[in-house]
C-alpha cells in the first residue's frame, strides 16, 4: 500500500472518530504528498514519500522554533502535527547505528585512520547507505570526529 493511501486511510479514520486536529494534520500531509506526485508526474516511491514527509516535519519544526512562547495554540498545533507525521516515516538511525555503518564503509575502503583527504571518498560510499535513514549533518559530524 502506497504512503498516500496509508495517509488517506488514517485521515478517514480520524474523520470517523471525530478527531478534527489529527484529520487536519493528515489533510495537510496528504496535500504535500499529492503535490509531490503532481510535480513528479508519476506515483512516488516509499523513499520519495519519506523525503516529502521529513520535509514537512522539518518545516513544522522550524515554525515551532520561531513561534513566540506566548502563542501556546500554535505551539500545541505544531507538536501535534509533528507527532502525526512521524507515524508515517521510519525512525532515523541513532548515532551508534551510524557509527557501525561508518565502520563497515571504512573497512570496505580499506581505510584504518581516515584523514581529511579521504572524506570525499568515504562520504561518496557512505551516504547512499544511510540516505533517508539518517540525518546527513549527524553523519558528517560523526565522520569528522574520527578524522586524524
Amino acid at each position: 500500500m502506497a504512503k498516500v493511501d496509508t495517509v488517506r486511510a488514517a485521515m478517514v479514520a480520524a474523520m470517523k472518530s471525530g478527531d478534527k486536529e489529527r484529520k487536519n494534520a493528515l489533510s495537510m500531509l496528504l496535500s504535500a504528498l499529492k503535490n509531490a506526485t503532481i510535480d513528479k508526474r508519476e506515483d512516488l516511491t516509499d523513499e520519495e514519500s519519506d523525503v516529502v514527509i521529513r520535509k514537512e516535519i522539518k518545516q513544522t519544526q522550524e515554525t515551532l522554533d520561531t513561534t513566540p512562547a506566548d502563542r501556546e495554540d500554535i505551539i500545541q498545533q505544531c507538536r501535534l502535527r509533528i507527532s502525526v507525521y512521524e507515524e508515517f516515516v521510519p525512525k532515523m538511525m541513532e548515532a551508534d547505528e551510524i557509527d557501525s555503518v561508518i565502520d563497515s564503509v571504512l573497512a570496505e575502503l580499506g581505510i584504518d585512520a581516515p584523514t581529511g583527504k579521504d572524506k570525499g571518498r568515504i562520504m561518496k560510499t557512505l551516504m547512499p547507505k544511510v540516505k533517508g535513514k539518517a540525518d546527513g549533518k549527524l553523519v558528517n559530524e560523526l565522520l569528522t570526529k574520527r578524522m586524524a
